[in-house]
């Protein structure tokens, strides 16, 4: 056998490629993004420094005021040219309220609070990162701190060094426990990221974005003691409403001691951001805290497609589901696969009605959302030690992921049999065989290295499974055709001998490993989501019970493949890789959708997972494609074998 060239498969890459690069979920409008950072500094620099420039309706640093004043009417005059969104006009009238505040030399409480709200309202209506992609390493900035910062601000934040007395104005003291009240770990970062105009303050942008926010985590604790961060510590640990509070890592970066003031009193704000700005892995993303995410930015995408802003809304829209949902797909599948199954359609239509800029659709749809994820929060809250629920996730899964890998290996193996080419199964077994310890690798990644993304992981599958269509396409129909030739045991002799190059056996390998590793990926992605100390027993005597059981099924499938007649096995076997052709190009597809690749467009219709079938146009049409391009290579199969001298099977 000679496997066709792939010409179909490339031009498939490269238009999925082009679908990236084009796609309006990714355009970046970096000049607004830029601003809107600025503005949104200059506000937090207002909240924070006021105190320092007014007492009591009193200049007490006509410096500082100075430079209150210039922010603020900075504030307005960019503020004016953001581009159009439909709440523009209020951030206007925001920023005007607030220059006349400050130029009337209002209350510090009053200035901060309104700088603090409409720095909010800023980031709603003009959405921007606002926290780190992974938990910061203090211990980095603490060493980046000392090299790049301690010379002008002091090795502990004093702002007392030789240097410091020479600039004008001055370096902040980031131990002055009365500004960082108003200082959250966000404003640090901006700093760091943009500098302050007008200052001595540089702009780190050179450095990393992980080593900024590095940098801006360790600044964040200079003002506390370690007497603070023992009592935050004991709070954090007694009291479970405060994890309410400070429901996961955005919620501490965005968090400053006067916002949470509000909420729990000073002194346990100040003990308690003590001790999670210096640990904040213990409030790292836990599976409540996703879901939160994935709420929190789907009210950010409705509100930026209500300012208009379709780009950013799209944006948003996809990281609710990657960022926020997508993580905890495993754990609630394998707990309530109905909810989860409605939730992944419902952000699919969210979707849809985004980028179609229907504003009612949306809304309707991110209501629908909030209720669905609040209830999936309870699912995911249950007990996760029952051993029934915990052994019957862990087998379904695994059979639900590995039947349609052992379809295809079982299928090439029962091929080079009947073809007597016993010499090429060793690349058939290196292929799935590399593809489990592909998979170990990738468990000891995801659990011990990095946090596999949920962009990664669609993609990652998607292509895998549009890579394993196009070879099942064109190698069913070429099984097909083999199966209405004539004098088979002539066929086999004569011409499979030699047939099998290099090149060939190199594309059995390949199928072989990508068909188990993208199974592989998804099952091992799905164990560790739902691995703990209580359920680890429970969740391997799941995992070996499907391994028992998929055995079983390639036994009996290979005995039986044995005694068929080879014209009759051909002709299975087109059929069952044609039929797996077209369930893996919607799988595929759905896939690259989820990752924000391709759009969706709904349709009334069931969803069938087991057939790869999925209520949206462009699964449909990739699958109708593939079945087209069957019936056609089958037509082209009959029609030629009628023009042979002997047809007779």
């Amino acid at each position: 056998m000679k496997l066709p060239r792939f010409g179909i498969f490339r031009l498939i890459l490269a238009l999925c490629i082009t679908s990236v690069l084009s796609s309006p979920c990714f355009a970046q409008d970096n000049a607004t993004e830029g601003r809107v950072k600025q503005i949104w500094q200059m506000l937090d620099y207002i909240a924070v420094d006021y105190v320092g420039a007014v007492e009591k309706g009193t200049v007490i640093s006509k410096d500082e005021y100075a430079e209150m004043v210039e922010f603020s009417q900075s504030v307005e005059k960019q503020m004016a040219e953001l581009p159009e969104t439909g709440g523009k006009k209020n951030l206007q009238e925001a920023s005007i309220a607030l220059r006349e505040s400050i130029q009337n030399k209002s209350a510090t409480e009053t200035v901060a609070s309104r700088a603090r709200a409409l720095a909010a309202s800023l980031i709603g209506a003009y959405p921007i990162p606002v926290a780190p992609a992974a938990t910061p390493d203090l211990k980095l900035g603490a060493r980046i701190y000392q090299a790049q910062c301690a010379s002008c601000h002091g090795a502990e934040g004093n702002a007392e060094t030789p240097l410091a007395t020479k600039l004008n104005p001055p370096p902040i003291a980031f131990s002055d426990a009365q500004r960082a009240r108003e200082r959250s770990v966000l404003s640090l970062y901006q700093t760091t990221t943009q500098g302050v105009q007008g200052t001595s303050m540089q702009s780190f942008s050179s450095l990393s974005e992980e080593e900024r926010w590095a940098v801006a985590y360790f600044v964040s604790t200079l003002s506390y003691t370690e007497s603070e961060r023992t009592q935050g510590e004991k709070l954090w640990k007694s009291d479970p409403a405060l994890k309410d509070e400070i429901d996961g890592i955005s919620s501490l970066t965005q968090s400053s001691e006067a916002s949470l003031s509000e909420e729990i009193g000073p002194a346990f704000a100040r003990n308690l951001l003590a001790y999670l700005r210096s640990n904040p892995a213990v409030v790292e993303t836990s599976q409540k805290d996703s879901i939160a995410v994935a709420q929190m930015k789907l009210k950010e995408s409705l509100a930026a497609l209500k300012n208009g802003d379709r780009s950013n809304a799209g944006k948003l829209a996809i990281s609710a589901y990657l960022d926020g949902f997508e993580p905890v797909e495993p754990a609630l599948a394998a707990k309530n696969h109905a909810l989860f199954a409605q939730i992944e359609k419902s952000m699919g239509l969210y979707r849809s009605a985004v980028n179609e800029g229907s504003i009612e659709a949306a809304g309707n749809m991110e209501a629908q959302l909030q209720s669905l994820l609040t209830e999936a929060k309870s699912a995911l809250n249950t007990d996760d030690a029952d051993p029934v629920s915990t052994f019957l996730s862990a087998l379904l899964i695994l059979l639900r992921e590995g039947l349609e890998a052992l379809l295809i290996v079982i299928a090439m193996i029962a091929f080079l049999r009947k073809a007597e080419r016993n010499d090429a199964l060793p690349y058939v077994h290196a292929g799935w065989i590399g593809a489990l310890a592909a998979g170990g690798i990738t468990w000891a990644v995801a659990t011990y290295l990095v946090d596999i993304s949920g962009a990664s992981r669609e993609i990652t599958e998607g292509f895998a499974a549009i890579f394993a269509a196009v070879v099942l396409l064109t190698v069913g129909v070429w099984m097909h055709q083999k199966s209405l030739a004539g004098r088979w045991q002539a066929y086999v002799k004569a011409k499979m001998t030699h047939a099998l190059n290099k090149r060939s056996l190199a594309f059995l390998f390949i199928l072989s490993f990508v068909t188990v590793y993208r199974e592989v990926f998804e099952t091992v992605l799905f164990y560790a989501a739902l691995w703990n100390e209580k359920n680890g027993f429970y969740l391997l005597l799941g995992l070996g019970t499907g391994i028992v059981i998929l055995a079983a099924i390639a036994v009996v499938m290979l005995r039986t493949t044995r005694r068929l007649p080879i014209a009759r096995f051909f002709a299975v076997s087109s059929a069952l890789v044609t039929v797996l052709a077209v369930v893996l190009i919607g799988k595929g597809t759905a896939a690259l959708q989820e990752a924000g690749i391709l759009n969706v467009t709904p349709v009334s219709m069931p969803r069938i997972d087991l057939l790869g079938i999925y209520p949206s146009q462009q699964t449909l049409v990739a699958q109708l494609i593939v079945l087209a391009l069957i019936a056609i290579g089958f037509a082209l199969n009959l029609r030629a074998q009628k023009t042979l001298p002997n047809n007779r099977a």
